[in-house]
């Protein structure tokens, strides 16, 4: 049979279809890597990504050496940027790359946890909120390990879900591999992972199988506690006030991020919108969609839940960052309640759905474009101090400035107590967040008198996001750390390092 140039025959639109369906998951993707990676440079690096890099520098077994002194978590994400930084770079981007494609790849790992809840307008539903939560974007652009667990719980949570619809083992034993790597990325993984493994005990046919698997949770958890016993001895600086304040905190921060323009009426509305979703999933879902959705945010909850029980405990470290691998459950909840519902119910949560991700697409612009959202500009600083033909002593605040700002002035170090001769003094600061949320402000004015020498007043340069102060006198007098401390922005003490000069 014959047929007219351009006509498109039965098997061809059986095979066109789904490729076209796939088409929404491929834009949500594009977004999502779009929102990640066009800015994924353009932002400083902070003290805990300046602390990344010290350490992903050194050489391997250094640096697997140097973990349990120097910081608080787990391996996975080290080696991993070990490798990507020895590939890439150290640039800031490059440094971010591993946790920008971990952000993007969660996406489709989202699209396909909400098949599992409730078919495909869930699964695009899911992904469009994973795309553009403010949260996920700012962890896919910082060099540290919280994307990475965010991506590797999400895959154990698909598994888990696959494993109750499907009874074979090998979901189990990838189920069980999935977790051992999310507890490698953050310790923090356990309070998801941990209702997890208690359902399959309770509800998989196959016992002999899960406890097989449990087992080999078990050994991985086992293998990372002395690290963990080791690093409980680590400071660790839990932002906010009070673990209420904190708690308090993180619904809008996993809503609407750590910063951004008005917080309140965004807030409000956000609130409202997730009331809504949770109203009809409620009353619209069909009830084996609603059933595994509230598996799904139970799941979800225990992640927040459990970690705030730990800290009434006495081991408190509840804060958005550390609580991300519950996000993305919640996320697939919320999304069973926009679109979980029949088709001819489904344009009141199409709506509102789009609302909350263009609210929250909103957020992220403006924390691109606005810098009193981004991170601190240890870059601008580090750039304003300029060359110098000779040494030059820095006081910086905060204390913990020394670490960025030598990502920037590689050859910045701690001034030694014993001090050394200078002609300049230079007392400078950065602006900072008290907390997630909270505006960045520069601290108070340092006053002009100097402790030692003749250093006569300085000469003042800045913006809104940092500050410097430059003493100088004619003659080299030395310097030491003690007395020129007490010249410094923030009540807090301050570190002094030495730069050298530039040849």
């Amino acid at each position: 049979m014959t047929t007219r140039a351009g006509t498109i025959q039965p098997d061809e639109r059986r095979s066109a279809a789904p490729a076209l369906a796939w088409l929404p998951l491929a834009a949500l993707l594009a977004l999502g890597a779009l929102l990640r990676f066009v800015t994924l440079g353009d932002q400083s690096l902070w003290f805990d990504e300046a602390a990344t890099w010290e350490l992903t520098r050194l050489p391997f077994g250094e640096m697997l050496g140097a973990l349990p002194h120097r910081e608080s978590n787990p391996p996975l994400f080290y080696v991993l940027e070990w490798l990507t930084t020895r590939a890439f770079g150290d640039s800031e981007f490059a440094l971010r790359l591993l946790s920008a494609a971990a952000g993007t790849a969660l996406i489709a790992v989202a699209h396909a946890l909400g098949r599992q809840v409730g078919g495909a307008r869930v699964a695009l539903a899911a992904a469009a909120l994973v795309a553009v939560n403010p949260l996920l974007v700012w962890f896919s652009q910082e060099a540290r390990s919280y994307e990475l667990v965010a991506l590797t719980s999400a895959l154990a949570l698909l598994l888990f879900l696959r494993a109750l619809d499907d009874d074979r083992p090998r979901l189990l034993a990838w189920w069980a591999l999935l977790s051992a790597l999310a507890l490698a990325s953050h310790y923090f993984a356990v309070f998801v992972l941990a209702p997890q493994a208690a359902w399959l005990l309770w509800r998989h046919p196959r016992r002999r199988a899960v406890a097989a698997a449990l087992a080999v949770v078990a050994l991985a958890a086992a293998a990372l506690l002395p690290l963990l016993l080791e690093q409980r001895s680590n400071p660790y600086d839990i932002a906010g006030e009070s673990v209420v304040l904190r708690l308090v905190q993180v619904p809008k921060q996993f809503l609407l991020g750590y910063r951004g323009p008005l917080a309140l009426p965004t807030g409000l509305l956000g609130a409202a919108l997730i009331a809504f979703s949770l109203w009809r999933l409620a009353t619209c879902a069909p009830r084996a969609v609603r059933e595994r959705a509230l598996l799904v945010g139970a799941i979800g909850l225990c992640g927040i839940v459990l970690p705030l029980a730990g800290a009434l405990l006495g081991a408190d470290y509840v804060n958005a960052r550390n609580l991300l691998p519950a996000l993305t459950p919640l996320a697939v909840a919320l999304a069973a309640g926009f679109a979980g519902a029949a088709a001819r119910r489904a344009l009141a949560g199409a709506a509102a759905l789009g609302l909350l991700c263009a609210l929250s697409l909103g957020v992220v612009i403006a924390v691109a474009r606005d810098p009193q959202y981004q991170r601190s500009d240890w870059r601008g600083l580090a750039q304003a101090l300029g060359r110098s033909d000779e040494r030059r002593v820095l006081v910086i605040s905060p204390a913990n400035g020394l670490t960025p700002l030598r990502y920037y002035r590689p050859g910045l170090a701690k001034l030694a107590d014993s001090g050394v001769p200078v002609r300049e003094v230079d007392v400078v600061a950065v602006a900072t967040a008290p907390r997630p949320g909270a505006a960045q402000e520069l601290p108070a004015q340092v006053g002009e008198t100097f402790p030692i020498g003749a250093f006569g007043p300085p000469r003042r340069s800045g913006t809104d996001r940092w500050v410097a102060l430059a003493f100088r006198q004619p003659r080299a007098e030395l310097v030491q750390p003690e007395p020129i401390a007490a010249v410094r922005f923030s009540a807090e003490p301050p570190s002094v390092g030495l730069l050298p000069a530039d040849r």
